[in-house]
């Protein structure tokens, strides 16, 4: 029976210590091996908490890493190189993203978001923004979900 460890990394960071290294070492596997692994699985979210599972069969020693994408709001906050959002979405705020953005974040999240297309699943990052007290191209988000429903942006979800 595989045994499975699930935690939250540093993307690109983790290491052989918590909660990694006490979980790996009982089951006699090649600690470091693994820690490469989720290294390099996880480089592309270098500066956010990353969930991940490794599926470790004790018998044989073969290990499975699984990634999952950071939360949205992380996502987001990283595109903008900000630390937090903002303690009041509705008078504070902290950032302006483009649709450019939201589609990037949309694309890393694609498997995890609920839209059939890449139009519906940026329109639920965008949503996202609301409650973070960040506008998108300047205007509110619900205004831009709005105009992107009416097609105004429809030649940058053509690809």
């Amino acid at each position: 029976m595989a045994e499975t460890i699930k935690a939250l990394v540093d993307g690109g960071k983790a290491s052989a210590g918590p909660p990694l290294g006490p979980a790996l070492g009982p089951l006699g596997v090649n600690i470091m091996q693994i820690i490469n692994a989720i290294n390099d699985k996880t480089k592309q979210f270098q500066g956010m908490k990353v969930p991940i599972k490794v599926k470790v069969d004790p018998k044989t020693k073969n290990f499975e890493i699984e990634v999952g994408t950071p939360p949205a709001s992380s996502l987001i906050l990283n595109e903008l190189g900000v630390e937090k959002g903002s303690g009041s979405a509705g008078t504070h705020k902290i950032g302006n993203l483009t649709v450019d953005q939201a589609i990037k974040v949309a694309k890393m999240k694609q498997n995890n978001l609920l839209g059939k297309a890449l139009k519906q699943k940026t329109k639920e990052i965008i949503g996202t923004c609301t409650s973070m007290g960040i506008t998108v191209e300047g205007k509110k988000p619900k205004q831009i979900q709005k105009l992107i429903d009416e097609g105004e942006f429809d030649t940058k979800f053509q690809s």
